[in-house]
């Protein structure tokens, strides 16, 4: 299994518009082959923080999940929409999986 968080901030001014791309995402990804789960959070203490916790079967499936044409209109717009750069954080697993 493979474990990411990744953090998105939006600017201010484009916080709806990015809320609205990355939750178009949720149920296209969630169908991808390889994706065990995929949530989508928003900070309780800052709602231009939204943060994505996924796990995969593999680092392959994350990849081929990166490249996917769904992800294209998001990926194209990131640098207008976004307060900083994208944070992916790989994670390792210390306790058995339910």
């Amino acid at each position: 299994m493979y474990t990411i968080i990744g953090t998105v901030t939006a600017r201010p001014e484009s916080r709806e518009e990015l809320a609205t791309l990355l939750g178009a995402q949720v149920a296209p990804t969630r169908a991808e082959p390889g994706c065990i789960n995929y949530d989508f959070h928003v900070d309780a203490a800052d709602p231009c923080v939204f943060v994505f916790y996924e796990n995969w079967t593999s680092r392959a499936a994350l990849d081929a999940h990166l490249a996917m044409p769904h992800l294209q209109p998001l990926f194209s717009q990131l640098d207008r929409l976004l307060s900083r750069p994208v944070d992916i954080r790989p994670l390792t697993m210390l306790s058995p999986p339910k």
